[in-house]
């Protein structure tokens, strides 16, 4: 039975292959936005909304983590990464469903926020994208 956690000559099987770059290049994006919105955030105005700011920063690594594992590949990087794409979406389900039941708790808006309207919804689509990838690559 051949080795399929490998491609020819040992290195890990490349899970960034076809419709898998835009998923690398998108969840990349939201690397950038979410460190940088949350990194500026929590370092000018922490106090105002400290709940909301480390959410995004939570969301950033979230997805830095899963940039990080699509790029390295391989069986085990694939699995983590589907399962951060698992916790990511529910993640963004809690914190969207908790926006709209208490905003009161959220002086200013997270990422995941209304399951992430601020950002076009990508980040609630972006999860289930990931994880039926993933699921197609295994």
């Amino acid at each position: 039975m051949p080795d399929t956690t490998t491609a020819p000559g040992g290195a890990p099987k490349r899970l960034v292959s076809g419709p898998g770059l835009l998923l690398v290049w998108l969840y990349g994006v939201m690397v950038v936005g979410a460190l940088s919105r949350s990194a500026y955030q929590i370092s000018t105005e922490f106090d105002r909304a400290p709940l909301a700011y480390s959410l995004s920063g939570a969301a950033a690594l979230v997805y830095a983590f899963i940039t990080y594992s699509l790029v390295r590949g391989g069986e085990t990087a694939r699995r983590a990464a589907l399962f951060c794409c698992a916790a990511e979406l529910a993640g963004v389900l809690a914190v969207g469903t908790w926006t709209l039941v208490r905003p009161e708790a959220f002086p200013d808006a997270t990422v995941w926020s209304d399951f992430g309207m601020g950002y076009l919804f990508i980040p609630v689509i972006l999860p289930i994208t990931g994880m039926l990838w993933l699921r197609a690559k295994r």
